[in-house]
């Protein structure tokens, strides 16, 4: 009896559609690539709104070594989808370098498609870590355990122990039932 052509290398065939979804999603959102100038008043903005959040984020942000903001990270798709989103890492509240993130983003809620993420890399061994490599993939390179908020609003002494701290927010808070795992974060050019 034949084969089924899917059936034999589903696999494949799966890494190949994903491919392509990432391309025909990343390549649009390239093109379109934000200016310094937008990056550092998106970036400022998503810090605002995160400190509106999170009571008591002022004192992680001061006592980080490095803040990366992605501002404006575009989910795509229903279901099994992809993210995109351009940003900086600010030292000493000046950036320093911008960054793109890409991934998958699996169950995105009607809603949700606009979102930031702020990620405090709380030790210098844990910014080195990140300036230092060619790419870098949350939950392979580095852990970031997403902080949540505490009675009062304010945020789980938890998470705010770990060397790298994540928020993520839409427009009206922090969303928790979201994961940065898989995320790729690369440095670009502006």
């Amino acid at each position: 009896m034949p084969q089924d052509r899917f059936s034999g290398g589903s696999q494949r065939w799966r890494a190949l559609l994903a491919a392509a979804l990432a391309a025909a999603l990343v390549l649009p959102a390239m093109a379109r690539a934000d200016s310094r100038e937008t990056i550092d008043a998106n970036t400022r903005q998503a810090l605002l709104k995160l400190r509106g959040y999170a009571a008591g984020v002022d004192r992680l942000l001061q006592r980080a070594a490095g803040v990366l903001v992605f501002p404006d990270i575009v989910n795509m798709a229903f279901g099994e989808g992809g993210q995109f989103g351009e940003g900086a890492l600010l030292i000493d509240d000046e950036t320093v370098a911008y960054y793109a993130t890409a991934g998958s983003s699996f169950g995105l809620q009607p809603g949700h498609g606009l979102q930031s993420q702020v990620m405090l890399f709380m030790t210098e061994q844990a910014l080195r870590d990140f300036r230092g490599s060619r790419g870098w993939k949350i939950g392979v390179d580095g852990d970031v355990a997403l902080a949540t908020l505490g009675d009062g609003g304010r945020i789980d002494t938890d998470a705010a122990r770990t060397p790298v701290v994540g928020f993520i927010l839409s427009d009206t808070g922090l969303l928790y039932n979201l994961s940065l795992e898989g995320s790729n974060i690369t440095r670009i050019a502006r």
